[in-house]
């Protein structure tokens, strides 16, 4: 197969609407946890963490060389760091524990900015990331469906992360939500997007430089998001058991689908 239809878009671009949502998830979440204990978020963004590293190191890169050589893959896999560094440097994305965990204590107004910065910093970071999640899922389903897992369990924190600040500030569930969900709808908008422009380049060599480029932009979420957070607190297990933990899920759902 040369060339990709747009028949086979349809689901990809499904997968990164639920994984954005996850933003909406976690915002819903926010409203029933008086005491956001850091051993949940310490879990959970190991878990996502091990999932994306596994996937993108024994999936993306390995297909991505078998189908194109070992330079070509790795030239793509460290653009796609490059890619997602840039856009980190431009935009921080240091949010989860300044606002999920202290930022009770502020005055509203602050509250309100802090959880609009917020918004819009994850937004800008999902584009990226949903233009990831439908690639993967061009390229292998399996692939997708592992990756839009994993960015909807660190996409619930998020949600948190946005939604806290603006319910203190405001006193205003439906605010809240829906700012936390306007920021997570941007994922599939990124797929959308990308898929518009990528369509007419779309063979099969250029798709699997793509999962390569995936794979830069998930390793150094992982590596600069996701672990350096799990790793904050006294108990440095429980982010190493949500790591193994997920990377074991991701290697088991493989070895029963080969």
């Amino acid at each position: 197969m040369d060339k990709l239809s747009f028949s086979n878009i349809l689901f990809p671009i499904t997968l990164t609407f639920f994984a954005g949502i996850a933003t909406a998830i976690g915002s819903l979440i926010a409203f029933f946890i008086r005491d956001f204990k850091k051993s949940y978020l310490q879990f959970s963004l190991g878990l996502s963490a091990g999932v994306m590293i596994y996937v993108s190191f024994v999936e993306l890169l390995d297909k991505s060389i078998k189908s194109v050589g070992f330079l070509k893959a790795n030239t793509a896999f460290f653009a796609g760091i490059v890619f997602i560094m840039l856009i980190d440097f431009l935009i921080p994305h240091e949010y989860i524990e300044e606002h999920v965990l202290k930022g009770k204590d502020s005055g509203s107004k602050k509250l309100m900015s802090a959880g609009l910065l917020t918004a819009l910093g994850i937004a800008i970071h999902n584009f990226p990331e949903g233009l990831a999640v439908f690639m993967s899922s061009i390229g292998d389903l399996r692939l997708g469906l592992a990756l839009a897992f994993a960015i909807a369990i660190h996409n619930i924190p998020e949600g948190i992360a946005i939604s806290m600040p603006i319910y203190y500030a405001t006193k205003s569930r439906k605010k809240a939500f829906w700012l936390s969900f306007l920021s997570g709808i941007t994922e599939p908008i990124g797929a959308l997007i990308g898929a518009l422009i990528l369509f007419p380049f779309l063979s099969t060599q250029f798709l699997s430089l793509l999962l390569a480029f995936v794979a830069g932009i998930m390793v150094f979420i992982s590596f600069d998001e996701l672990l350096p957070l799990c790793y904050e607190g006294k108990n440095e297990h429980i982010a190493i058991s949500g790591i193994v933990s997920g990377a074991f899920i991701m290697a088991l759902s493989l070895y029963f689908i080969y």
